[in-house]
């Protein structure tokens, strides 16, 4: 994952930029949020087909 993409992650995940001092994530917490984002995006994209669907 590319730098900005991981610093946009981080902030959106957690609303902040990381402590200073600590610019980096540790792998597992990394790995977590990765599917964390694949998760909720593979929700929104099931739920717009389904409200498209209904249309």
């Amino acid at each position: 994952m590319p730098i900005e993409i991981r610093e946009l992650v981080i902030r959106a995940v957690v609303g902040a930029p990381p402590a200073p001092g600590r610019g980096r994530l540790r792998e597992e917490d990394l790995e977590r949020l990765k599917r964390e984002l694949v998760a909720e995006c593979l929700e929104r994209l099931a739920e717009e087909r389904a409200a498209k669907g209904r249309r």
